[in-house]
């Protein structure tokens, strides 16, 4: 029989053997998982023209407005219109109570034509100063009379001729004063300035309103013409720069979900939105700060449709174009992360370098490159490329691709994380769409 101690070691020596059998077949079935193809959909680099567009939020408001403010102040007896009510040109909307105006309008009328009165007076005291200086003279010239009557009848002249001067000017003031008194109470009756609709009333009949004379004064209604509309819309900063007037829009109104309106750029502003004073506080600048910069550009709607102001509308503008260039389809566009060529140079310098340089600075990390995944056989092969303009589904390649070659367009998950140079792929058709499937 033999040693006990040596069947013992036997006994061990197998179940090792075993143990490294079992590891390594784990770890061979767990890199061919790791090598398992990824499913893709393919697709091909294509010729076709390339709209670019920017999209934009914004409202549905008239391109003609007018809010009506009162310009002299008063209590309102009569407002003979409602929200809603169309009306025309020179069209009665409000009347204020005149009676306080009437009173300055009779009281400045009588002060013109006691004005009036006055240069008559001063004209007749003039004449009759000119009828006696000329009697004085010739009784001076005879040796008459002395010099100092003649000299009194000459001041006396003077006085009238100044007295009636004096009363044109006072009758001058007088009837300007009646015109605006007159005006003041033309403007207690206010007239539509344009035909439109009402489209905002914010006063009551009986109501008190406050002139425009000192300050901005009541707002009573709104009229607009609702039979030219336009989309304001808010563009940010990067964007506003690839507007131009007249370039072409499509919008989409809210309240007409199953129609698409077209219009065109007509203003573009100059300015940001927001505040234009530069005295602002501190916290309210740093809030500004963290806003995105906005600008108004303004697209007129060709269609006539019962819009009405505020409706919310969603523009795709037409800026730049390009025809006939090299397109894939956006999905198929992705970043990866470029190959250090240098990295075993940095490693050898980091381990000859006993401590840090005081105060270098620490590289950036380089670019990203846009890449896309090409099909080499059943693999994928990264191809680092140039893109341009873009639509809502493709985008233009301007270097690294030829007309013709077949690429990976999806899934996303496959292209922006699992695809790599190299990485096995196995076509997938597309899942059809449930539309598709009930037709």
């Amino acid at each position: 029989m033999g040693n006990p101690k040596s069947r013992k070691r036997g006994r061990i020596i197998i179940i090792v053997c075993l143990l490294l059998a079992l590891g390594a077949a784990g770890a061979f079935l767990g890199f061919k998982r790791g090598d398992t193809a990824v499913a893709v959909q393919f697709d091909k680099v294509v010729r076709r023209d390339i709209t670019e567009i920017v999209v934009a939020n914004g409202r549905v408001q008239p391109v003609l407005q007018v809010v009506i403010n009162p310009e002299v102040s008063g209590e309102i007896i009569d407002l003979p219109v409602i929200e809603g009510q169309d009306v025309k040109k020179g069209e009665v909307l409000v009347r204020i109570k005149p009676d306080n105006y009437i009173a300055q309008r009779n009281s400045a009328d009588a002060n013109y034509k006691s004005s009036l009165a006055g240069t008559s007076l001063a004209k007749a005291n003039l004449e009759k100063a000119q009828l006696e200086f000329a009697r004085f003279k010739q009784l001076h010239e005879t040796q008459l009379i002395s010099d100092s009557q003649f000299l009194e009848a000459k001041t006396n002249l003077d006085v009238a001729r100044a007295n009636f001067e004096n009363s044109q000017h006072q009758a001058e003031q007088a009837k300007a004063a009646l015109a605006r008194a007159e005006d003041d109470l033309a403007k207690t009756t206010i007239k539509a300035p344009i035909t439109g609709t009402v489209t905002k009333l914010r006063s009551q009949q009986g109501e008190r309103v406050v002139g425009t004379a000192m300050m901005a004064g009541t707002e009573i209604m709104t009229i607009a013409d609702l039979g030219k509309m336009e989309a304001r819309v808010d563009i940010g900063e990067i964007d506003v720069v690839l507007i131009q007037l007249g370039q072409k829009a499509r919008l989409e109104v809210e309240a007409f979900r199953d129609r698409k309106f077209t219009g065109v750029v007509s203003e573009i502003a100059n300015a940001a939105k927001g505040p234009a004073s530069s005295q602002s506080s501190s916290s309210s600048m740093s809030s500004q700060q963290q806003e995105a910069t906005k600008f108004e550009v303004k697209i007129l709607i060709n269609e006539k449709e019962p819009f009405r102001p505020g409706m919310s509308v969603t523009a795709e503008i037409e800026t730049r174009s390009k025809t006939n260039v090299l397109a894939v389809p956006i999905m198929a566009v992705t970043t990866r992360a470029p190959k250090d060529e240098k990295k075993e140079e940095k490693k050898e310098e980091e381990k000859n370098t006993a401590l840090p340089v005081r105060g270098a600075k620490k590289e950036s990390a380089p670019k990203a490159n846009e890449v896309v995944f090409l099909v080499n056989g059943d693999a994928a092969k990264m191809a680092v490329v140039k893109t341009g303009i873009s639509d809502d589904s493709h985008i233009e390649v301007t270097e690294g691709l030829t007309e013709g070659q077949e690429i990976v367009a999806g899934g996303y998950a496959a292209v922006s994380r699992q695809l790599e140079d190299g990485k096995r792929i196995k076509k997938e058709e597309p899942k059809k769409k449930s539309d598709d499937k009930k037709a």
